[in-house]
């Protein structure tokens, strides 16, 4: 029985039609755009390396088990596979009006979670491809090996002429789901504990759990602060969704000139972003700091889909005007919260609460409730392909993420690298957030202001 990980199944229960779960990625591709018959069978040759592309999601009677994937037995392409135009004259503006119109809608419970949208018009012969995914099916990290599986190396793969699908399995009845989901609840738990008890405990991990222990009071210091009154979250279910471009060498050269990491670079300039954004609503003075989740990969090497991910809150030092020392502020903190093992210890406090899977689903509102008050953004950067890749023989030109805004977050920002270039998604609600422009042009710019603020001007 295939079953959710208790992060897949907090997704799950936490989606609402005010605030939809699905994460997807914006493809701009090389024309002309595929037809119908030839972009169905590129897909069909692809769906037996992504069984998720078939099953849907049943839950557990009263709750006692985590829910379950199962077969769609009426499965179909034309229920999935979807076409539209963008409006004209087909620049960025219109593509990433017609985006926030399509994530603004759920995606529909009782089928496979994914839709995906060939969209064309856009200008010099362009068109875009727009996958959709709850986010109970995959994490950032797994939906770019995900986009790798569907998408080619080289523009002519070698490919199953006439691929058979699998036959549907109908699943378990109801009775098995609730019997297997009453062993979920209550022998798991008992043989965990038990297995426990019998073995010393190890220095290692009593030495981790001081270590999560005693980076806690940062954390909580971090997260009842005061927050920024305008970027709470969500007001309805419409979406607004911008993007920005940035050359992944900057943030390189920035990292090898001023230390930290390439998320710590790109942090910086989202910092920036938002000063600009705050500046402009009034609302910033020199002791701003805007929390933010960042989400930190715990997948291990070939690890299914579903979601391992955790993550840590971090305060943008918004109101410090100088660039290399919002830098520099950080990388303290992403240090330290490396350091007291804050995203280890998230990840550990999630797989504990998957062995009470009958508290899940008000538990996960409850979270999301919660959260309004912990973070107000969210930023993401997933490392992707820097080879060039194909769908349809068309070569991919920009890929672009996309993320909900959800709980605390009113502003979330997704960050995706592919072949030498740092591609911005950023999303908010339609009706509070009409500036998103204001946030979206600064952040190419602090990549420029921390190259020309570092001690050794680089070339």
């Amino acid at each position: 029985m295939d079953r959710m990980n208790a992060l897949d199944a907090g997704f799950w229960y936490a989606e609402s039609d005010r605030e939809p779960l699905h994460i997807a990625s914006i493809t701009v591709m090389e024309g002309p755009p595929p037809g119908p018959e030839e972009m169905t069978g590129v897909i069909a040759a692809k769906l037996p390396q992504v069984p998720r592309a078939r099953q849907r999601v049943r839950t557990v009677p009263l709750h006692l088990g985590t829910p379950v994937w199962v077969d769609d037995p009426r499965f179909s392409f034309d229920r999935h596979l979807r076409r539209t135009a963008v409006p004209a004259p087909g620049g960025m503006r219109e593509l990433q009006d017609l985006v926030g119109r399509i994530m603004s809608r759920r995606l529909d419970p009782a089928r496979p979670l994914w839709e995906m949208w060939v969209a064309e018009g856009l200008a010099g012969g362009r068109w875009a491809l727009i996958v959709k995914v709850h986010h109970c099916v995959v994490d950032g990290v797994g939906g770019s090996d995900l986009l790798t599986a569907l998408f080619d190396p080289e523009p002519d793969p070698e490919r199953d002429p006439d691929p058979v699908p699998p036959p549907a399995d109908p699943g378990p009845s109801r009775l098995a789901l609730a019997l297997n989901g009453l062993g979920q609840t209550v022998g798991r738990p008992v043989g965990a504990l038990a297995r426990r008890l019998a073995r010393p405990p190890r220095a290692e991990g009593l030495r981790e759990a001081r270590e999560f222990a005693g980076g806690l009071p940062h954390t909580v210091e971090h997260i009842t602060r005061q927050s920024v009154p305008s970027l709470r979250g969500p007001a309805g279910p419409d979406r607004r969704w911008i993007t920005a471009e940035a050359d992944l060498n900057d943030a390189k050269a920035v990292r090898r000139e001023l230390g930290g990491t390439v998320n710590d670079v790109i942090l910086a300039a989202v910092t920036q972003g938002f000063r600009e954004l705050l500046t402009a609503r009034g609302e910033l003075n020199d002791r701003t700091r805007v929390r933010c989740l960042v989400p930190v990969s715990v997948r291990g090497g070939g690890a299914p889909l579903g979601n391992r991910v955790s993550g840590v809150v971090v305060e943008l030092p918004c109101g410090e005007s100088n660039p290399r020392l919002r830098l520099a502020a950080l990388r303290a903190q992403m240090n330290e919260l490396k350091d007291t093992r804050q995203a280890a210890g998230a990840d550990a406090l999630v797989r504990l609460a998957g062995t009470a899977p009958t508290l899940l689903a008000p538990a996960s509102r409850a979270v999301m409730a919660v959260a309004r008050s912990v973070f107000q953004t969210a930023v993401t950067n997933v490392p992707g392909p820097q080879d060039p890749l194909y769908v349809a023989g068309r070569k991919v030109l920009a890929l672009y993420p996309y993320v909900p805004v959800a709980a605390g977050a009113g502003i979330t920002v997704a960050i995706f690298s592919y072949v030498g270039r740092l591609h911005f998604g950023i999303t908010g609600d339609l009706d509070t957030t009409p500036d998103l422009d204001i946030l979206a042009s600064a952040i190419p710019e602090a990549l420029t202001d921390l190259r020309s603020s570092s001690p050794y001007r680089v070339r």
